[in-house]
């Protein structure tokens, strides 16, 4: 996995579809109740996922961490399990996927918070250059 950042973007923009087309069910349908499945496809998916991977654009260097790919493999279990437990949950089925994705998406969380710590702490950190508009 070469390229973690569009992995990370590839993974979002299909959260984004999801909790977009989710979104406009509901708006035709007139029901709402799985608004909280949407809000967080949208939130945890597209914003979240997308900015996981702007970072790691910006930083190679975390890309290159073997961390990378436990946050990836963690954060795409996660961003799917937690909608999806969300809305077993308003269901009424159970609530038991809903609390184990919120776990691994947690984890997913700390892991790139440890990575940004290591990245920190190592005073390495050299991010993409952007080439200035020419006078």
């Amino acid at each position: 996995m070469r390229r973690i950042d569009i992995w990370f973007l590839l993974l979002a923009i299909i959260c984004l579809v999801i909790g977009v087309s989710l979104g406009i069910w509901m708006g035709l349908s007139h029901d709402f109740q799985f608004a909280p499945v949407h809000a967080h496809l949208n939130l945890l998916g597209w914003t979240s996922l997308a900015l996981f991977g702007l970072v790691y654009r910006v930083y190679p260097e975390l890309g290159a961490s073997p961390l990378a790919r436990v946050h990836f493999a963690l954060a795409a279990v996660g961003v799917l399990a937690f909608p999806v437990g969300i809305a077993l949950s308003l269901a009424d089925v159970t609530i038991v996927v809903a609390v184990v994705g919120a776990f691994v998406w947690l984890a997913a969380v700390a892991t790139f918070l440890i990575q940004i710590i290591l990245l920190a702490f190592r005073g390495t950190a050299n991010p993409m250059t952007f080439a200035a508009p020419a006078e």
